[in-house]
């Protein structure tokens, strides 16, 4: 059986607490977010259920997916969502050099720059893997590193929209910064699990609110 590790250990905020993990539990909001996009697969059916709940969300975007649909990533900014540097190659921090991952992130940086879009200094690393050098020089940039407390796991091939449900429904919470992905891979169990997530947020009057 696959151990799943849902919710990020305590261990781990505190080794690295200058990185963002969760907000305040005293707060009735949570902080959605969607790794990998934009893309004209998913993308989309995504803010029309977000809009559908009157939820905000944060988009952790992929450059090379923003210069291939860049009418999708205005319209995340349109309908008021926020979104982050999520590298232009969705690289691995612990496998890349650091001036080569550092380059990565400023080639995200320039793909926007057509768009007359301001910068965002929220970034989020592929993975969840990057070095302390990486988080250093980033953070030295002006970059917040946001990481998560709740992982869905829509992505996995091997954990069925039931259980991915389970996962998200079971431990989330006042102030929970959840991860899901707007990518082809995810969508399966994305299009089962988030409509059922807005709608029991919704439920407990929970605001669905946008990282800034």
């Amino acid at each position: 059986m696959k151990l799943l590790f849902s919710k990020t250990p305590k261990f781990v905020t505190w080794l690295y607490p200058k990185r963002i993990w969760a907000f305040s539990r005293s707060e009735n909001k949570v902080y959605l977010s969607f790794d990998d996009g934009p893309i004209p697969e998913v993308t989309p059916w995504v803010l029309d259920q977000l809009n559908a709940y009157n939820a905000k969300a944060t988009f952790f975007c992929i450059g090379e997916n923003i210069k291939k649909h860049p009418e999708i990533f205005q319209r995340i900014i349109s309908e008021g969502h926020t979104f982050g540097n999520h590298t232009f190659n969705h690289l691995k921090g612990t496998e890349t050099a650091s001036e080569k991952y550092i380059q990565n992130v400023d080639a995200f940086e320039k793909s926007i720059q057509n768009l007359k879009i301001q910068k965002s200094n929220l970034f989020r690393p592929p993975y969840g893997k990057i070095t302390r050098n990486q988080s250093k020089i980033l953070q030295k940039k002006g970059y917040k590193i946001v990481m998560w407390d709740l992982l869905s796991y829509d992505w996995d091939k091997d954990i069925s929209p039931e259980k991915c449900l389970q996962i998200v429904l079971q431990n989330i919470q006042p102030g929970s910064i959840v991860v899901f992905h707007d990518s082809v891979k995810a969508e399966k169990n994305l299009r089962y699990v988030l409509p059922k997530v807005l709608k029991n947020l919704s439920n407990q009057n929970l605001k669905l609110v946008a990282i800034t």
